[in-house]
């Protein structure tokens, strides 16, 4: 079987989870004998920080081709960039630069020119920025097509101020598939609630993450250390970590809060932490890649995921794997596949700092926690989330 695949990130370069999940799921596809032929756009060459593909190519052999094709996609930006392109007259919003919608046809219309080349059997597209380059590629091909829902308008934005022509991109681009896999049921529910697809087209493909026991010991600091770590964005619920962090040192002082990552979010979290008279027990390291992203979870007591609305989630389960337990919000995917963690509600701090100060009280909790979070990551693999992957191939392929 052979796919043409759509994405706009893989690692080793990505802003967010969309990346490492593109790479995990091609992965197990790539064992199961499909071959990928996975499109992701590129900066042109005249323009230096352009995405470097050579490693992914050495990690998935022959099997896996990566096509990259011109385009200046740059979904998230900062708040700074994007004050400087209000001052140039861009459009959009905090979330989207400002000329990413003519980049989006312009990257389908490309699109459209390697389906007319290429050989393959189904067209599979993941996030919106890449649903209309599905489109085209079915229009040209006539092969089926599934659109893969990793997030919607409706969770980037808080469910709040939803951008009109995303949602109207997101909700074509599923109705003119053949099959949607969101990453959840959480996201399932959404996408029938609010995009109003018909919920037998939907099949739900998990994330997951690779599972081996770190082979470095946890490093933690002197001081009790408590971890939020992705987009600094409203989606994410910083604003709520940093007001459970407020109780939690209210009772004990010496707790240390990291905010590890980037986002529109980030000043406005400094101001926020710095107003509760905390802001020297709260460090914000900026985004991390990398090796650093693994210290920063073992360097932790207890990683905190107070998202309010969050499709997956692949942190807590990178957390686990780095020997730190989890607290997670209630409104997330990955809540469906950790039985055992400690999980609220994203608006309730209260029960947010309570979990925090009894994770970091009870070491026989933590301990206990974080064996049980373990061993059902153990059971969680690409493997099986490409395996589902395959098994919708086959029934729209069958149709």
């Amino acid at each position: 079987m052979k796919v043409l695949m759509f994405g706009w990130e893989f690692p080793p370069f990505y802003s967010g989870g969309l990346g490492p999940a593109c790479a995990g799921l091609t992965k197990g596809l790539v064992k199961k004998g499909v071959e990928v032929t996975f499109v992701i756009p590129r900066k042109p060459s005249d323009i230096k920080t352009h995405v470097n593909l050579v490693s992914a190519e050495e990690v998935f052999g022959e099997k896996l081709i990566i096509k990259e094709i011109p385009s200046l996609l740059t979904p998230y930006i900062n708040s700074e960039s994007y004050k400087d392109m209000l001052k140039k007259g861009g459009g959009g919003s905090e979330l989207y630069g400002a000329n990413l919608f003519e980049e989006v046809k312009r990257y389908a219309l490309a699109a459209r020119k390697i389906a007319e080349q290429e050989s393959f059997d189904i067209i599979h597209a993941h996030d919106w920025l890449t649903f209309l380059a599905g489109i085209e590629a079915k229009k040209v091909s006539k092969k089926p097509l599934v659109t893969h829902v990793h997030a919607t308008e409706f969770d980037r934005t808080g469910r709040q101020g939803v951008n009109q022509h995303v949602y109207d991109i997101e909700k074509q681009g599923m109705e003119a598939a053949d099959a949607v896999t969101p990453v959840s049921h959480f996201t399932k529910e959404l996408i029938v609630q609010h995009y109003g697809i018909n919920p037998d087209k939907i099949h739900v493909v998990h994330n997951a993450v690779e599972f081996e026991k770190a082979d470095v010991e946890p490093h933690k600091l002197p001081q009790k250390t408590v971890l939020f770590l992705g987009r600094v964005t409203i989606q994410k619920g910083p604003d709520y970590f940093i007001d459970a962090a407020k109780k939690v040192i209210e009772v004990y002082p010496d707790v240390r809060f990291v905010v590890a990552g980037s986002g529109d979010m980030t000043g406005k979290m400094i101001e926020r932490a710095s107003h509760y008279g905390i802001g020297d027990k709260v460090l914000f390291t900026g985004f991390l890649r990398g090796p650093d992203i693994d210290r920063a979870y073992r360097m932790a007591d207890v990683y905190v995921m107070p998202s309010v609305s969050e499709p997956f989630g692949l942190t807590p389960l990178e957390a686990i794997k780095n020997g730190t337990p989890v607290i997670i919000s209630k409104q997330s995917g990955v809540s469906e596949v950790l039985k055992n963690a400690l999980k609220v509600d994203f608006w309730d701090v209260n029960e947010l700092a309570n979990k925090i100060c009894a994770v970091l009280r009870h070491q026989p909790l933590k301990d206990e926690l974080l064996s049980q979070e373990q061993r059902e990551l153990g059971s969680i693999s690409w493997d099986k989330s490409a395996d589902t992957c395959y098994d919708v191939y086959r029934k729209v392929l069958g149709r």
